[in-house]
């Protein structure tokens, strides 16, 4: 990749980028091409994507070059409909690439799945019975899918948790058996499913109970990600404050999100606008990963912050995100959407553990920008700029009008509809003389 190409890439036109994308290396000449054509969704894979299908509901798709991640280059892209995200995650890809880049750390891909047993004639028993029977039962299951198993994944682990009835629901006493299963490049939802559905008369028959459901779970703690980044303390200079002074206020902005779960959900909504639309632009599921990974923040029982922040004894500043990241490089939609096909040539990721450290990494890159930005000139100044520029759309500029309506709000004393219509009708008018 010739990243001397993408120098000022955000002033750049769309056709502009577009062709230094390709004279960069990062996408070939018929990728330049589709792009310039658009990433449509075929109106005969939409009928069959869903139910009821009416149209086709678009996003922006956008790319944050400048991404240094474990040493290798990357132009990441990004589906979504929020003005600032992608410049504040091309921003902090640009600092932190600065200081040496993300490094990140996969753990062991496993999916979870549950089936849960109720009407137990004997709770205690029944749990050792199932232990007793591990090894018969992880086969069942792998029976159940033997194509994933030919392929080195399956079910490779299974645990039992009792969870004893709750009065102030009236909930019976449950048994759930959890198998952990590695599902490779795929994330695995029907894969966990059909297992659990291979399992689940053995386990009444053991149990002598009645199996109330068996399904995945989002909630993937054994399939976690991790990025982390140091940045120098000098690097951090912003305005009036000096390096160590940003460095410490972000720390403290950290704390705040830690200690009080106000402050962390609007915290964490910052890291998920990065993951979601790298997420989404890579046809995977959102939904799961959103679920996953809030759920993972209140994991000691109290809801925080997903990322952390600390001062290193150097005074560098040390950032480190960690959340389940369940994604997967086939199934789906991937297979199917051109944009979510487009995003693996782009990315040119070989694995599901690669993917899992982009989007981890653009994660941890939200969250400094958002924090950086929050403590030292306030969140709006960026955020307004694009507001402009999306009131003087709404009112109807067109061309060269977009850019003149734009500057004109920035200074103006109100920000709104209503100013914006003036500026523009007083531009169309200056214009006619």
């Amino acid at each position: 990749m010739d990243t001397s190409y993408l120098k000022q890439f955000y002033k750049k036109t769309r056709n502009e980028k577009i062709q230094a994308l390709q004279q960069a290396g990062v996408i070939s000449a018929a990728d330049a091409q589709m792009l310039k054509e658009g990433l449509s969704l075929p109106d005969e894979a939409a009928e069959n994507m869903i139910e009821n299908q009416l149209a086709k509901y678009e996003l922006p798709y956008g790319v944050a070059p400048g991404f240094l991640i474990d040493g290798k280059e990357y132009v990441v892209p990004m589906a979504m409909e929020e003005p600032s995200v992608i410049a504040a995650a091309s921003a902090a890809a640009k600092v932190i690439g600065a200081a040496g880049g993300f490094h990140t750390t996969i753990s062991k891909r496993r999916m979870i799945g549950q089936i849960a047993l109720k009407d137990l004639p004997d709770l205690a028993a029944a749990e050792k019975m199932v232990l007793a029977n591990k090894a018969a039962i992880l086969q069942l299951a792998n029976r159940a899918h033997p194509s994933i198993v030919k392929r080195g994944g399956g079910a490779k682990a299974l645990e039992v948790r009792l969870l004893p009835a709750d009065a102030t629901i009236d909930s019976p006493d449950f048994l759930v058996v959890q198998l952990q299963i590695e599902t490779l490049e795929a994330m695995g939802a029907n894969i966990v499913n059909t297992m659990m559905e291979g399992i689940r008369d053995e386990l009444e028959e053991l149990t002598g109970g009645t199996v109330l459901m068996g399904i995945l779970s989002n909630y993937a703690i054994e399939c976690l990600a991790t990025a982390t980044c140091r940045i120098p303390a000098h690097l951090l200079k912003r305005g009036q404050f000096s390096g160590a002074d940003v460095r410490d206020r972000l720390i403290e902005a950290f704390q705040f999100a830690y200690v009080d779960p106000y402050r962390a959900v609007t915290h964490n909504k910052g890291i998920m606008n990065g993951i979601d639309a790298v997420v989404l632009a890579s046809g995977n599921d959102w939904r799961a990963i959103e679920a996953g990974a809030h759920a993972y923040a209140a994991k000691d029982g109290q809801y925080r912050s997903l990322a952390t922040w600390s001062k290193a004894d150097n005074g560098d500043l040390l950032g480190e995100l960690t959340l389940p990241l369940p994604v997967g490089t086939v199934g789906g939609s991937i297979g199917i959407h051109p944009a979510a096909q487009f995003t693996k040539r782009l990315l040119n990721y070989v694995s599901a553990q690669e993917l899992e450290a982009v989007i981890v990494s653009v994660g941890l890159a939200q969250n400094f920008s958002a924090l950086k930005a929050l403590v030292t000139e306030g969140i709006q100044k960026g955020h307004m700029g694009l507001h402009a520029r999306s009131l003087a759309i709404n009112v109807g500029a067109q061309g060269k009008e977009i850019d003149q309506v734009t500057q004109q709000l920035k200074k103006a004393k109100n920000m709104n509809t209503a100013t914006a219509e003036q500026l523009l009708a007083a531009i169309r008018q200056s214009a006619q003389h």
